[in-house]
């Protein structure tokens, strides 16, 4: 007990060694990787972010129309880039943030949520890949 406290009591005197956060800005290491970014407009929904994503962060919705919808789960990344690398347009459709904000709050429910997601959007594929067969068998049987 007394050689914890004699080394408290040395540690008082030290230089502080830590980062002093909110009054000043923290620098970016080089090479830094932080949150994917996402730009409709630009995607061309090919979906090899999602086929490559090694825990499956990034899944689309396919809509019973032919539209897709995105989505990204923060807390399942592991930023190792591998759908910025996949992406047939990165920079612009997808690529790694550098600024630094915080991965998800608790209010956005982001965790909460997923696991329905995911499940919604694999049946979302399977039912418009049957609708899909089901349209072409019905053309065949036409002709």
């Amino acid at each position: 007990m007394l050689k914890a406290l004699l080394e408290a009591f040395k540690n008082l005197f030290k230089p502080i060694r830590t980062i002093d956060y909110p009054a000043r800005d923290m620098t970016l290491p080089q090479g830094y990787r932080g949150l994917i970014e996402y730009d409709k407009e630009a995607c061309i929904f090919c979906d090899k972010c999602e086929k490559v994503c090694p825990p499956g962060a990034i899944v689309f919705y396919q809509h019973p129309e032919g539209e897709k919808e995105y989505r990204y789960n923060p807390w399942v990344c592991i930023y190792c880039g591998e759908c910025v690398r996949a992406c047939p347009k990165p920079d612009e459709a997808l690529w790694h943030s550098e600024t630094k904000q915080s991965a998800a709050f608790k209010e956005d429910g982001v965790n909460t949520e997923w696991f329905e997601w995911e499940a919604a959007c694999k049946a979302s594929r399977e039912a418009y890949k049957a609708a899909k067969a089901s349209a072409k068998i019905q053309k065949k049987s036409e002709e």
